[in-house]
């Protein structure tokens, strides 16, 4: 397939407090903070880079789809349903607000959970086969 899009760069996130925000995602979900300031911070996530920006009261990146159901704008994988299932402990003890863990009809289990300005984001049992198969090809390389 020639792709015209490689990769999504960067990912906008509105926050409240910049500051507060950064330090939650540092700590709850081990992003690294590259810069902070009033209006935004830069995080290393998850092999990408967030932009957490200052915004107004009760905006969030979630919408409501056609049913009325508020949704997610992203979803996160993470390497099979035991990491899927510790995650979700990890994140109860430390009080982050999450969903239950279901069974969509689809491969794999997901979960939902908030960062601490109410934006929604998915968890989802099933690395992705071309991020798989990075690792292993990076995997084969340190080993050489």
């Amino acid at each position: 397939m020639n792709e015209k899009l490689i990769r999504v760069g960067t990912t906008y996130v509105p926050v409240m407090h910049v500051d507060h925000s950064a330090k939650w995602y540092a700590e709850k979900l081990g992003a690294t903070i590259n810069y902070c300031d009033d209006e935004k911070a830069i995080l290393d996530l998850a092999d990408h880079s967030f932009f957490l920006v200052r915004s107004t009261e009760d905006e969030t990146s979630n919408f409501t789809d056609y049913n009325g159901n508020k949704r997610f704008s992203l979803t996160f994988e993470v390497d099979g349903k035991e990491a899927l299932y510790t995650l979700h402990a990890e994140f109860r003890t430390q009080g982050v607000q999450t969903g239950d863990i279901e069974d969509r009809g689809h491969i794999g289990e997901n979960f939902v959970f908030f960062d601490a300005d109410g934006n929604c984001f998915d968890v989802w049992s099933v690395l992705s086969p071309t991020y798989k198969a990075l690792q292993e090809q990076a995997a084969l390389e340190r080993k050489r």
